[in-house]
């Protein structure tokens, strides 16, 4: 149940409006956060707002995040300011990108179609996951330009190399290798959900379900209810229950710096690892050729008590930001948060909660809402801490 600041939050935005223009209305994430929670079944959302065990790093991501303070400067020419960069060659709106997140489809019917129609639309990158609803194929055929592909390396690597030549003949502009997967951390609230796909049926689920119709409407209406990419891509899963036993089988605790190598060898375009948390890693990773690294511990869904994302991201951009582009992962959730990250050494940086609660709060209305707010808080930061371009942010604005 929603606590009380919460269901007042979404009273009053609904009351206002109808929902066609309610985005009107919402001023900041965490506005789409309330609502996502208000329209989307709980085993959904907490699926994309919960971390593992006792959440310690997903607090910390948050936390550590809001204790940065800016230098506030005065009289100083901002009239100028521009967010454009370029992110891997390429030219971009904003050092910003849609990070892969799994089940968008569960969020919003075809929500990894309209994330990335929202994120193209503004500008900026989108990576679809391994793990989406939506197929690669599906996404190619509904959107104007490339897009990023996520890779998990799995037991079955006939089936990896098949999933990087689909993404290849989909033309994915970047492949980005996660490897801080080889062990799944328990989120004991998917455990306590039932967090399965397709779900898991229980009296209290049909009821979560059935008090809200949009939300069911919009995901029959999609293409797909199950993990697009792998269905009818591997034997002996055209069976619901075989697929999921088998995908939760496939995560690799044998994978190791040569397999990176073995991605490198079948993959001829732009490379990105993510899930680096660890300078020693980071070095180990500027060896294997890859454009980009994501500082990231997995948005604290994975090893719980690992530092933040952003407490080691300076001594990470330090060793190695000379050597290959810097991303950045974790409690991202406004323009402020992506200043922070580029002032402490990040060149972009990804955000995954705060564009999975526009889905399921407004579909492709509710990304491209995430996206703005995020943007126009950005210009705002930048002009009161007095810089007017991207390259022009560096730890000066961080006040000591």
């Amino acid at each position: 149940m929603l606590d009380d600041p919460e269901i007042f939050r979404c009273k009053t935005l609904e009351s206002k409006t109808g929902r066609g223009t309610i985005m009107k209305h919402i001023t900041c994430i965490d506005d789409l956060r309330a609502l996502h929670k208000r329209r989307v079944p709980k085993a959904f959302f907490d699926y994309c707002d919960r971390g593992s065990y006792a959440e310690e790093t997903l607090r910390a991501n948050r936390e550590d995040m809001q204790a940065i303070k800016f230098r506030q400067r005065i009289l100083v020419d901002v009239s100028k300011r521009d967010t454009s960069t370029t992110i891997l060659g390429e030219s971009s709106t904003m050092p910003l990108m849609l990070a892969p997140v799994g089940l968008l489809g569960m969020q919003h019917g075809d929500g990894e179609i309209h994330a990335c129609r929202a994120a193209q639309a503004a500008g900026i990158p989108f990576t679809q996951s391994t793990m989406s609803i939506c197929s690669i194929e599906d996404i190619a055929a509904n959107v104007e330009k490339p897009f990023w592909f996520q890779l998990y390396v799995m037991k079955d690597r006939g089936f990896i190399k098949e999933l990087i030549q689909r993404a290849m003949a989909a033309k994915c502009s970047a492949l980005v290798l996660t490897v801080d997967l080889q062990v799944i951390g328990q989120r004991h609230a998917d455990i306590k959900n039932g967090m399965t796909v397709p779900p898991e049926w229980s009296l209290s689920k049909l009821l979560d379900f059935a008090s809200k119709p949009t939300w069911v409407s919009g995901v029959l209406q999609g293409k797909r209810r199950t993990f697009g990419n792998i269905a009818g891509h591997v034997k002996n899963t055209e069976d619901l229950n075989r697929l999921a036993e088998w995908t939760a089988s496939q995560f690799d605790t044998s994978l190791n710096w040569k397999d990176v190598e073995w991605v490198r060898s079948i993959w001829p375009g732009k490379l990105v690892i993510k899930g680096i948390l660890d300078v020693e890693d980071a070095e180990e990773a500027a060896k294997t050729g890859a454009q980009a690294l994501v500082v990231s511990n997995h948005g604290g869904r994975q090893l719980d008590g690992a530092p933040s994302s952003i407490e080691v991201l300076p001594e990470i951009a330090d060793a190695v930001g000379d050597k290959m582009e810097i991303m950045f992962d974790g409690g991202i959730r406004s323009g402020q948060d992506v200043m922070r990250a580029l002032a402490l050494g990040a060149k972009s940086c990804m955000i995954g909660r705060a564009y999975a609660y526009g889905l399921g709060a407004g579909g492709q209305a509710g990304v491209a809402k995430a996206i703005d707010i995020i943007q126009k808080e950005l210009l705002t930061t930048m002009g009161l801490c007095g810089v007017n371009r991207i390259d022009e942010i560096d730890d000066h604005v961080i006040a000591v």
